[in-house]
């Protein structure tokens, strides 16, 4: 495949092994190696202790028989006893403590690795993935392996221990009683084995519906406005319904497993305790065995049953951790497509010469939308672009960044190409201005300095005076500590605009990209923004794509694109002397002014 061609399939998912998983989560326990081996030794000692408790009831039970009965000796056995009890209380204390401690931290780096991850991926990888799923990765399927860390992994260890040592006393106790009930161990592996199996793929549908009505949620919530205007609430009912209805039927699935396999263990306990009881009973009548001892084997069995049982659940948490790890892994191994080479330079500066050399770009193969562009923009020269929807323009700005990386030709900054430079390097001198404006939720200054601790408060001041900011920012009641809400909704587009202004000023670039920036303003904040440009333009070098042909006629140059090539390069006064494909444009716009013009006058007066 041709560099700059990505095959992403948000729908094909990579095959990961449970060993694989496991391998991968554990090297987050690394750090916290010393801990982990203490709260295991502590979860030994606190098994040990627990299988202590019988052997004393036993021993309790059997001075009842002695003639003469031993009050003494019974009182020392259940002050032991209660010792035990109290010393594995506090035991099992300190090993939550350090376990709940530990997975928490680990829960943070991994939190910490995902969003990083995500931050490092390429433009064109959040074009095809879903917001939603990926706030589900950082949030739930991050959340679901805290269980893993804090319980799980320590509770297998803690009943692996648990039933060998239950397996162990009881040999030593009666061998023969031990091997009868070995006999049922084996239904036990298979029914565990095709729980697992089953459990696992339930699992996985509920965690993929999950992610499904997380990003219908997200997408549908941001568009409610539109979905009210349209009056399409039924509609968009019935699509969540559906989705919901996928939810349900895979966490019944998953109901289903886990409801089998529990009554089955049940019934595998009953099946024990009962030959527990019959050749017991036949032993103790025969004086083989004591009470004692047989009450013993009865508290081992519920203590053999009860760490299977657990693992019922613990499954169901271990299946869910795997699926959620599965799915974090995915994230992590989706490689940037926009990454530094080798040999990559760091940039301090740059003088803002922009040169395009032969380009040809395609988002998709050979559907080029760019052919074979030239062009050169010296330092601090503006370059504009115009052209049909389509033509090219933001392309060539989204090339300049490297939001996408070129498929033939070269493209430099400073007669350098711009792959030769760190990406963070290259982005660091670059302020682009969309038509889109985003804002943070925070305040008007938060959203200038974008937590740059270089750009202090009298820059951020002196930026807004320099874009006519500050004079909508001063009659705000709390001024430059103004909350911003969601998207910045609570200021108009035209303010928006003044503080994307505002914001590249402040990080004084080298370079500044308006893609639309004059676009759905108003008349009167147009007005400023033209006065911001012309402030701008001494700034740096700056690319201007342009929909109102009257915000670029100051314009060193205008390159006039046309389905991925330049047909017409000059300035204003130029282009309009060939009476070209600008021409026609600018004509078109001054009879469309002209007419709305007119129509506003005859408002007016039959107002």
């Amino acid at each position: 495949m041709a560099k700059g061609f990505v095959d992403i399939d948000i729908n094909k998912h990579r095959t990961y092994t449970d060993m694989t998983i496991i391998k991968r989560l554990l090297v987050y326990i690394k750090p916290y190696i010393k801990e982990l081996v203490i709260a295991t030794v502590l979860v030994v000692i606190v098994v040990a202790l627990d299988l202590l408790g019988p052997l004393f009831i036993a021993g309790t039970l059997d001075s009842l028989g002695e003639d003469p009965i031993v009050f003494g000796k019974i009182i020392l056995i259940v002050a032991l006893y209660l010792v035990v009890l109290i010393a594995s209380a506090f035991v099992a204390y300190k090993q939550t403590m350090i376990l709940q401690v530990t997975g928490q931290k680990i829960i943070h780096n991994i939190r910490k690795d995902v969003f990083e991850h995500i931050e490092s991926l390429s433009i064109e990888t959040f074009n095809h993935m879903p917001i939603g799923k990926l706030v589900t990765r950082v949030t739930s399927d991050v959340d679901t392996l805290n269980m893993l860390y804090t319980d799980v992994l320590i509770n297998l260890f803690r009943n692996v221990i648990m039933i060998v040592g239950v397996f162990v006393i009881m040999f030593i106790a009666d061998w023969k009683l031990t091997l009868y009930i070995s006999s049922v161990v084996p239904f036990v592996v298979l029914a565990s084995f095709v729980f697992r199996k089953f459990s696992r793929k339930a699992y996985r549908n509920v965690r993929t519906n999950v992610s499904l009505i997380n990003a219908f949620l997200s997408e549908h919530l941001s568009g409610m406005k539109l979905i009210q205007i349209f009056n399409r609430e039924e509609r968009k009912f019935q699509e969540f319904k559906r989705k919901n209805q996928g939810l349900n039927k895979s966490y019944l699935q998953q109901t289903l497993a886990f409801s089998l396999y529990r009554p089955l263990m049940y019934l595998l306990y009953v099946i024990a305790l009962i030959m527990v009881l019959w050749f017991g009973s036949l032993q103790t009548i025969g004086g083989f065995m004591s009470f004692g001892v047989l009450f013993a084997f009865t508290q081992y069995i519920n203590k053999f049953f009860n760490p299977i049982q657990d693992l019922a659940e613990k499954f169901d948490v271990l299946q869910a951790a795997f699926t959620s790890g599965e799915r974090i892994f995915e994230i992590m191994d989706t490689e940037p497509t926009i990454v530094d080479s080798d040999d990559a330079i760091e940039l301090n500066e740059f003088k803002g010469k922009i040169e395009f050399r032969n380009v040809w770009f395609a988002y998709e193969e050979e559907d080029w939308i760019l052919k074979d562009v030239s062009f050169v923009v010296n330092p601090k020269e503006t370059l504009a672009l115009v052209g049909a929807t389509g033509s090219g323009k933001t392309t060539i700005t989204s090339l300049i960044v490297r939001n996408y990386d070129i498929q033939r030709g070269q493209i430099l900054i400073d007669d350098i190409d711009i792959r030769d430079i760190k990406v963070s390097a290259l982005r660091s001198k670059i302020a682009q201005m969309l038509q889109d404006v985003f804002l943070f939720s925070g305040t008007v200054e938060s959203n200038i300095h974008l937590n740059d601790e270089s750009i202090d408060e009298n820059k951020i001041r002196e930026a807004c005076k320099y874009v006519n900011a500050s004079k909508f920012i001063e009659k705000l009641p709390h001024k430059y500590s103004e909350l911003v809400r969601e998207r910045g909704n609570n200021f108009s587009a035209g303010e928006r605009q003044l503080l994307s202004f505002a914001r590249a000023i402040a990080h004084e670039p080298s370079i500044m990209i308006l893609d639309e920036a004059t676009a759905n303003i108003d008349t009167e904040t147009e007005a400023l923004i033209q006065e911001s440009l012309k402030k701008m333009m001494n700034i740096g070098t700056m690319i201007v794509v342009a929909h109102r042909l009257s915000t670029i006629q100051h314009a060193d140059r205008i390159l006039v694109m046309q389905k991925g090539k330049i047909i017409e390069s000059g300035n204003h006064q130029e282009l309009l002397k060939l009476k070209g494909h600008y021409y026609n444009l600018y004509r078109l716009q001054y009879d469309q002014n002209k007419q709305n013009s007119d129509l506003g006058g005859l408002v007016g007066i039959s107002v």
